[in-house]
């Protein structure tokens, strides 16, 4: 093994991100590298396996490695938690393909996810590497977009377009790579092979060599598993529960590896990985009549999207089709083309259709349980024979299907009269189903318009899901599907019997043509462009896109994150124990089963927490351990300590918690309505006389709109390192938090201990977003109290599925609303009133409440207003602060009536927002005065460098010409106000030490979460100590150093640690000075030891009082924020109208964030933003039992942003000559405006779905919600089939016999 497995293990929690490079040999000895899963691996398949995790492809002790180099000075870290894993993915294509194409490269990283980055400074790193040029050259011209400025800016600005020096990079150099281990390759050329057999602790492991030993052991063995790739029964064992006492491997036996090429098809073995077999096929299309490959296309095509690069390269092609799996997406295509599957028996072979294990359900035994399956044949295709496989997932990479189908036809020959028909579907059924009825009806049929309808009707009649299956618009949409897709069969079908024999096949209409392309992912264009400065000193590194501090430890795994940390002495691992029930009373906890367990040390209940179990920072309290009742499920009752994290989740899965039920159970902001359920104090902001206005107004639209809540998903889960120090009662604690002194204070009070004796120590944090304040504290003090009890190191880290559990999120929201307007466009009057559900307990639900409140006029001047808003009490886990905090919901509420009213006035959105956008020096509704000019400035620019007049245009041009698929272009301004409400909220602190030998140890109280706050602030002293950066470290902030901090949050880190920093600077500087004047021509070092040695002090502390900012809720007015960041977006779009889904096409931003400190952070931040937005917006949905339990828990379930996500063209702009008096060098907080600006997409496709209604005659109003899944454009585009499906709905689902 090259290199430790520390990173990629840590990596592996997510199932997302952890990447190692396998190296390995095959029988012919040619080498093969490739990416995989480390959480996915047993170690026992590794035998005779080269294994290089992150550390050992570069590291800053050794050598950097030209892929962690270009990650790093690209700027494509931010957090760093996700970098290993994009690093081995890359690395990993390059040892395969030194010279890989753009679309090689964007399927390299397909199985990976980034939280932070927005993707596009990843990618162009990765471009680096491309063979041949992904700049956006026209044709015609042959020049770059980025040579024609007189089109993207002013000519009297400086501006600059580049972030990076491609001139630094060192070359790639594949004879500079890794060899395969010599002993390895002797090991494979000399030992005789033989049977291996690895015992655990409770399971054994064994992998045989030939095809009869497994048949001998399947037989002594018939339950056990056959695993190869690990991707379907590892998932089973650590997520279902499932145990194995013994496991075969049979990846090393010859007869399940064959690849044999005959005259009708291609036989591949069982064993046989799917990066493989998608080799295989490609390989075969290239070499074959294409009248032969139909089928190896189809099953290409589903292989393309089918999981990522890291699951293909482990995932067999037999565990694929055994597991029987509804969301198989290869399942359906090989079965509608009668592929064979060849078994053997002790004793005896052969050969079943792969369709006859679908033919009785999930419940079919066509194989017998110690019958293997050796290999699959895939037959050629035949002349007249026609073949398709379709999947809508939601996500188009990487996603498990909602809905999949292969369907074949073959001809009678020299006609379109049907002879065999297949249709199979996935995700209809809990397995693959076919649709057999209408297949036998529909032979000797001819392929037209009378066969469409008949058919439609009978494979609704035989395989839609009836209306109660997994609730009611999910199952709609499946069905939607099911007869979409056989419509889209039909398309292809009849184009292909043009293409044969035009003059009796007439196709299909030119506008119906382009729904026969899928989208695809291409490589991003990109630009970015910001103000450079032309007076500044070379020295001066603000304003310069400087690279992340810890950019090159992120990309080589040397970035210290929680679980990085050593292992201490004694150290236990915590488990901890979730409610199952959402409002119950507690009658028992029986934890007798779970103190037998190995390794179990103890069980930690409220009763061991020796102070503060209840935090009563409201009227309700914030809970460490449910004692009498529980008021959410995943509330923690109890946790298990032990030696190992594996004991303490066993144990912790032995405890047995009985309930009594409670009434209410309160889920959703309707249910806390409806039982008036409120955290106080409600908030109202008013202005103007709203009832009087209502009078005068031409026209009144009311509406309702609802925002879905969204999963912070940050890389690295909760994580916590509690050590105590035996004496005193002190405690180090290690954390993954945005709030240091918040963490110290709760530790403190449960424990019972001044806070003195708790040291709160956080290095870097692997993402946030705003979830880690109190849910950190509550997690730290479990921690603590569990080391307190026991006098040892406990370290808690979180899973993801229970990090998901537990933690809560952005706030679901409604927004109901009254609007009145004038013919003209002018908004005259709102009455709005606003509901989030904050869950069961407060956290900061008020708060969020109160500033959607404040920032709901977003961009525009609204007279007359009244608007209230509410947070709800529910029994859900509590939701708390997220990006935007309450912002990006309450403006895409007044965002949509601005749409709603451009629909009543038959003016455009755009016009709209012109009327009714602040235009003069004017006041908010809470009397703020703001001065909007670089607002319009903002609006102005985006409208002109995005060609948006012209592009719409273009719009609805292609709208003219497409039928089934359109597109739709929005663009939409923003305001956000800067500013926390009170001012010791953003008062900060910084210490400076310089010591004799010059170098400069700098500590504030701003905490890396990934926004760059280090790197900025060694910026900001670098300045003002007129010093190179190099000579600046930062080292860790603790409330050793600064006491008191206030948390990282609201885009205020840097604004409010910065003036701390430039204090401290400033107070050394002044002492300094005398000692400058006397010797102008010395250095720093000698100034150093000359301060030195005349005993000046060479420590200092700096301090920041906060901005003064106010809020008085009963006048309902203040100023509670101190400036405002401005912008606009632009989005297009094409949606597909059968499916629903949709491909981002371009993106152009652009944003006044003053005079930024570092444009590529800062355009990192925009971006990163924004594609969280879309997520937010178009993607990310979180789902509930009717009991309360979180089903989206993990990334299986719960969709972010890929790359194949974001944009294809994607443009941000900062704007230029933009001051801010307030803030650190006139630079503007800008972590969270971004997020907003990712509605545009969501405007972009209710533009779409507009144009699909408005062409087919559908005037009813309609209203879509936030997230806009493909599930809601689909309903929302109706059509002859939704109609179909309707109908037969009201007909059929009264009366399941039908069914």
């Amino acid at each position: 093994m090259r290199g430790q497995l520390e990173k990629t293990e840590v990596l592996g929690k997510i199932n997302t991100a952890s990447k190692c490079v396998l190296s390995s040999l095959f029988p012919l000895m040619f080498q093969r590298h490739y990416s995989a899963n480390a959480c996915l691996l047993p170690i026992c398949s590794l035998y005779g396996v080269a294994v290089t995790t992150v550390e050992g492809v570069g590291s800053t002790k050794s050598r950097v490695h030209p892929v962690q180099e270009r990650l790093a000075k690209c700027h494509g870290s931010q957090c760093g938690f996700c970098t290993p894993g994009m690093v081995m993915s890359i690395y990993t294509l390059l040892r395969n393909y030194p010279e890989p194409t753009s679309e090689q490269m964007t399927a390299a990283l397909a199985g990976n996810l980034c939280r932070c980055t927005g993707y596009r400074p990843i990618l162009d790193a990765c471009k680096t590497f491309c063979k041949e040029s992904v700049c956006c050259q026209s044709k015609a011209s042959g020049k770059c977009c980025l040579d024609h400025e007189e089109d993207l800016f002013d000519k009297e600005e400086k501006v600059s377009t580049r972030l990076f020096s491609p001139d630094e990079f060192q070359p790639l150099d594949p004879t500079q790579e890794l060899i395969f281990p010599p002993e390895l390759m002797r090991m494979a050329e000399n030992q005789p092979k033989r049977t291996l057999f690895f015992h655990g602790e409770r399971m054994t492991w064994i992998s045989p060599v030939n095809l009869d030993e497994l048949l001998d052991l399947k037989a002594a063995y018939p339950k056990a598993p056959l695993v190869v790739g690990n991707t379907n029964v590892g998932p089973e064992m650590k997520f279902g529960g499932m145990f194995h006492p013994v496991v075969i491997s049979p990846a090393r036996i010859p007869d399940l590896n064959v690849v044999k090429c005959t005259g009708d098809g291609l036989t591949l073995g069982a064993a046989c990985s799917l990066s493989l077999v998608k080799d295989i096929l490609r390989n075969a299309i290239s070499k074959l009549p294409e009248e032969k490959t139909k089928i190896f296309r189809a099953v290409l095509k589903q292989l393309r999207t089918l999981g990522g690069e890291q699951i293909r390269n482990v995932a067999s092609l037999g565990g694929n089709i055994i597991s029987r799996k509804s969301t198989s997406d290869l399942n359906p295509i090989l079965a509608a083309s009668n592929c064979m599957l060849n078994l053997a028996l002790k004793g005896r072979k052969r050969r079943i259709p792969l369709s006859d294990i679908f033919a009785d359900g999930v419940g079919n035994n066509t194989i017998m349980p110690e019958e293997i399956l050796v290999s699959v044949h895939i037959p050629h295709s035949r002349k007249g024979e026609y073949i398709s496989a379709f999947r809508q997932a939601p996500r188009r990479e990487n996603a498990l299907p909602t809905t999949n189908a292969g369907m074949r036809v073959l001809f009678e020959e020299g006609t379109d009269k049907i002879k065999d028909l297949s249709i199979f579907y996935g995700g209809a059924a809990s397995t693959t189903v076919c649709a057999k009825k209408t297949c036998w009806t529909l032979i000797g049929r001819y392929w037209n318009e009378q066969m469409l309808d008949e058919a439609s009707r009978l494979v609704l009649k035989e395989i839609a899901l009836p209306g109660s299956a997994c609730g009611g618009k999910v199952v709609e949409y499946k069905n939607t599907l099911i007869v979409s897709f056989f419509y889209r069969f039909f398309l292809e079908v009849l184009q292909s019997l043009k293409t044969m024999d035009p003059c009796h096949n007439p196709g299909i209409p030119m506008e119906y043509e382009s729904v026969l392309q899928d989208f695809q992912t291409k490589m991003p264009q990109s630009i970015q462009i910001y103000q450079a400065s032309q007076s500044q000193s070379p020295q001066d590194p603000v304003g310069r896109p400087i690279m992340h501090q810890s950019g090159i430890k992120h990309a080589t795994g040397e970035a210290i994150y929680i679980d990085d940390l050593p292992s201490v002495d004694g150290e236990l691992f915590l488990a901890v124990v979730t409610s199952s029930r959402a409002h119950a009373k507690i009658m028992s906890v029986d934890a007798s089963e779970a103190l037998k367990g190995p390794g179990v040390f103890d069980i930690i209940t409220a009763n061991d927490v020796p102070a503060t179990n209840e935090f009563h920072y409201s009227s309700d309290p914030e809970i460490i351990f449910a004692r009498d009742k529980v008021i959410c499920v995943g509330q923690i009752v109890c946790a298990v300590v032990a030696d190992s994290d594996v004991h303490a989740k066993q144990a912790a899965a032995k405890v047995k918690i009985k309930y009594e039920v409670l009434e209410p159970v309160i889920l959703t902001i309707e249910e806390a309505i409806k039982h008036n359920s409120f955290f106080e104090p409600k908030r109202k902001l008013e202005q103007g006389n709203v009832d009087r206005a209502f009078e005068t107004v031409d026209g009144i639209l009311e509406g309702e709109v609802h925002v879905g809540g969204q999963e912070h998903f940050y890389m690295e889960t909760q994580s916590v390192l509690a050590i105590p120090r035996g004496e005193d009662k002190e405690m180090d604690v290690f954390v993954s938090t945005q709030h240091p002194a918040f963490i110290q204070e709760m530790v403190a009070a449960s424990l019972g201990v001044p806070a003195n004796r708790i040291m709160c120590h956080v290095k870097r944090v692997g993402g946030a977003f705003g979830g880690k304040i109190l849910k950190s504290g509550l997690l730290a003090s479990v921690a603590a109290v569990a080391a307190n009890k026991t006098n040892r190191a406990v370290r808690l880290i979180l899973s993801r599925g229970d990090d998901m559990l537990i933690t809560g999120g952005r706030h679901p929201f409604i927004g109901k609303y009254k609007v009145g307007f004038m013919n003209d466009g002018r908004i005259r009057a709102v009455d709005a009133k606003y509901y989030i559900n904050g869950g069961c307990t407060p956290d900061e639900s008020v708060l969020v409440a109160e500033v959607s409140l404040l920032k709901m006029d977003n961009a525009y001047k609204i007279p007359n207003l009244r608007c209230w808003a509410y947070a709800c009490k529910t029994n859900l886990p509590s939701n708390t602060a997220f990006r935007g905090f309450g912002f990006p919901q309450s403006a895409l509420v007044t965002e949509t009536w601005i749409t709603d009213i451009a629909d009543k006035t038959g003016l455009s959105p755009e016009k709209i927002r012109e009327i009714n956008m602040y235009k003069e020096d004017e006041q908010t509704p809470f009397k703020q005065k703001l001065d909007p000019q670089n607002l319009i400035r903002c609006w102005n620019e985006c409208v002109e460098k995005s060609a948006y007049h012209s592009r719409k245009t273009a719009v609805k041009e292609f709208n003219k010409q497409n039928y089934w698929k359109k597109k739709g272009i929005a663009i939409v301004p923003m305001k956000f106000p800067f500013g926390l409400g009170t001012r010791y909220l953003s008062q900060a602190a910084a210490l400076v030490h310089i010591y004799t030998d010059g170098s400069v140890l700098l500590t504030h109280g701003g905490i890396e979460l990934g926004q760059g706050i280090h790197t900025k602030m060694i910026q900001v002293a670098s300045r003002e100590l007129n010093i190179p950066m190099s000579y600046i470290h930062f080292r860790e902030t603790s409330t050793t150093t600064v006491p008191n901090a206030c948390a990282s949050v609201g885009s205020a880190g840097t604004d409010v640690n910065g003036m701390a920093v430039k204090d401290a600077c400033q107070t050394l500087m002044k002492r300094l000075q005398p000692i400058i004047n006397k010797n102008p021509k010395g250095n720093w070092n000698d100034w150093i030891k000359e301060a030195f040695e005349q005993s000046v002090s060479l420590s200092a502390t700096g301090y920041f009082r906060g901005y003064n900012e106010n809020m008085d809720w009963e006048k309902g007015e203040g100023q509670p924020f101190t400036y405002f960041l401005y912008g606009a977006a632009c989005s297009e779009v094409e949606i597909n109208c059968l499916t629903g889904d949709h491909k981002n096409l371009r993106t152009d931003i652009v944003m006044d964030i003053g005079c930024s400190i570092n444009p590529a952070v800062d355009i990192g931040q925009i971006e990163g933003a924004f594609v969280q937005g879309i997520g937010l917006y178009t993607m990310e949905e979180l789902k509930y039992s009717p009991e309360g339990v979180l089903y989206t828990r993990g990334p299986d379930q719960y969709k972010i942003p890929a790359v194949c996500d974001i944009p294809e063209q994607f443009r941000v702009s900062l704007l230029s000559s933009s001051q801010n008096p307030y803030a650190i060098y006139a630079s503007k907080g800008i972590g969270e405006a971004g997020l907003f600006l990712g509605c545009s997409v969501f405007f972009a496709l209710r533009d779409a779905v507009t144009s699909v209604r408005n062409e087919r005659g559908l005037k009813k109003t309609f209203t879509l919600n936030s997230p806009l899944t493909a599930e809601q454009i689909r309903a929302a585009c109706e059509d002859d089939f939704t109609k179909m499906l309707n109908a037969f709905q009201a007909l059929y689902w009264n009366f399941p016999d039908f069914v």
